[in-house]
């Protein structure tokens, strides 16, 4: 498959109550580093998929009140951080972003991840996402 085709949409919604107290509603989970690593968690699941697709081709969907959050801790170009203005969960999120990939690139073969997920075996990720886009 060809790389152009290669799309991420990166889930980054939530109301921090999982971590409680560390996650509040200002700052779930997916924004703090839990690991102690220098990163927070959606940091980390970016930079993983950095290794599969082009940086324009990843995209966040998260709500509105976190999207500036994104902008800061990712250094990502606007346009890819889709804004919810209500929470609706995971179904209408992957709709939202599917919908906006497709517009764009009608070939588009997108992988769909949490932004708080925690992969310690990085080469063995890429290589099942990597088998995973072919």
């Amino acid at each position: 498959m060809k790389k152009e085709n290669r799309y991420v949409l990166i889930m980054a919604g939530g109301i921090g109550s999982r971590f409680w107290p560390m996650s509040r509603k200002e700052k779930p989970k997916q924004f703090l580093d839990i690991m102690g690593t220098g990163e927070t968690l959606i940091q980390m699941t970016y930079k993983r998929f950095m290794e599969v697709c082009p940086r324009e081709h990843i995209y966040i969907v998260t709500s509105e009140e976190h999207a500036e959050l994104v902008k800061e801790q990712l250094d990502i170009d606007p346009s890819l951080v889709l804004s919810e203005p209500l929470r609706r969960n995971t179904a209408p999120c992957i709709a939202y972003g599917a919908f906006r990939i497709m517009a764009e690139n009608p070939n588009a073969v997108i992988a769909v991840t949490p932004a708080d997920h925690l992969i310690t075996k990085q080469d063995v990720f890429t290589s099942v996402i990597n088998e995973a886009y072919k």
